[in-house]
């Protein structure tokens, strides 16, 4: 994780449209300053899945993305990252989804995409 060294690993969801560096960075930082030796993750927007888990140096990451998988981290010990990081959070599986990133502020790519399909 650059924010703090030590060799700690993340995985980061790709669907993250409105993803700005404050929230990564924020969440990074929160990251490398809790208790050594364990796993830690940022739940999505519902608090059901995960969009961020990062282990450190000696622990593997043991990713369970998907429905559910917050509640799978934390039972397997990862501790919960509780920031407020709205656009790290807000990943798309739905339309909904997608109009709750769009109100955020969709990155340029995501944006040209959707107005594209709109038009």
């Amino acid at each position: 994780v650059a924010a703090g060294g030590g060799g700690w690993v993340a995985g980061l969801t790709a669907d993250l449209p409105a993803l700005r560096r404050a929230g990564l960075t924020g969440a990074l930082h929160a990251i490398a300053a809790g208790p050594p030796g364990v796993r830690r993750f940022v739940a999505d927007a519902p608090g059901t899945g995960t969009v961020l888990l990062a282990a450190p140096a000696g622990v593997p990451l043991d990713p369970r993305f998907g429905v559910g998988s917050a509640a799978a981290h934390e039972a397997g010990g990862a501790l919960p990252l509780a920031g407020d990081w709205p656009t790290l959070r807000r990943d798309v599986d739905t339309a909904a989804d997608l109009a709750a990133a769009a109100r955020l502020g969709l990155g340029p790519h995501t944006a040209a995409l959707t107005a594209a399909r709109a038009g």
